[in-house]
């Protein structure tokens, strides 16, 4: 009897026959990842980058507009608040207040020539031109320099912001505006003399008083030139000032104003007030 395989045991392999061998299957394709499958650090991480180009570009867009502007080399004034209206200022139908004395002026001469002033006038560096009024007049040198002084728009000044001052400014008429646009000499002469009511109150010690020294129509345009000398106490000293006060229309029915004052302090530059009178001009 040959002997077999035994029950249960598989044939013998033939000599020289390869085992078989079975192909295992390929994996599945992992599934596509989802927004509930991001790293909570990973959604923190990209948040933070993108509010920090955020702020940047936000810092960029509130402040470009701080840079200031270069201003002119030579530009030498400089611009300051407008002349208050008539609720802070003087004005010909406004009464005094009770806390106040009226400032009572001589009558104004018609017509009187500006006389030649004594001292030396400064040099003229150039041309003001006071684009907020509507009017130019010189520019001078040292020691005339342009600091801010308020209620003008535009001013030069020797020495320290003080009463007296030495100062020469101009703004608009520092009262109400006419109900009609002046159009005679007698008008702009009238506003004039409010005007220079308006300097003695503001300009120079309490008490102060004055004395027409000239009055005559501007050299160009429509407008009239007060030139006066104001008598005053100062440091228990009576002294004096030489100021003058242009009013010229500019196209509106407030007129400009330019006004000037040296006290003797300074009387070696009253000639200036000479440049400023023969120069002043509208735009």
């Amino acid at each position: 009897m040959g002997q077999g395989a035994g029950p249960g045991l598989p044939p013998p392999q033939q000599f020289g026959q390869p085992p078989s061998r079975t192909m295992a299957p390929l994996p599945p394709p992992p599934p596509p990842r989802r927004l509930g499958d991001i790293p909570i650090k990973a959604v923190y991480l990209l948040g933070a980058i993108l509010a920090t180009v955020l702020a940047v570009l936000l810092v960029f867009v509130v402040f470009s507009g701080d840079v200031p502007t270069r201003q002119q080399a030579d530009e030498q004034v400089v611009p300051v608040a407008p002349v208050p209206s008539s609720s802070a200022a003087p004005t010909p139908s406004v009464s005094p207040t009770p806390t106040e004395s009226p400032i009572v002026l001589p009558p104004v001469p018609a017509s009187k020539k500006y006389a030649t002033l004594s001292g030396t006038a400064s040099l003229v560096t150039g041309v003001i031109t006071d684009k907020t009024v509507g009017i130019t007049y010189p520019r001078l040198g040292s020691p005339w320099k342009a600091k801010s002084f308020p209620p003008f728009s535009i001013a030069q000044r020797i020495g320290k912001v003080a009463i007296p001052h030495t100062v020469i400014a101009s703004a608009m008429y520092p009262g109400e505006s006419p109900e009609k646009k002046p159009s005679s000499n007698a008008d702009y002469r009238d506003i004039a003399t409010q005007a220079a009511r308006w300097s003695i109150r503001t300009q120079y010690p309490k008490g102060a008083t004055l004395q027409w020294t000239a009055s005559q129509k501007i050299p160009v345009g429509k407008g009239w030139t007060l030139g006066y000398k104001v008598t005053y106490t100062f440091d228990g000293k009576e002294q004096e000032a030489q100021a003058m006060v242009t009013i010229i229309e500019v196209g509106k029915t407030k007129p400009a104003m330019l006004m000037a004052s040296i006290p003797e302090t300074n009387k070696t530059r009253w000639r200036d007030l000479n440049t400023l009178v023969q120069q002043v001009r509208p735009l």
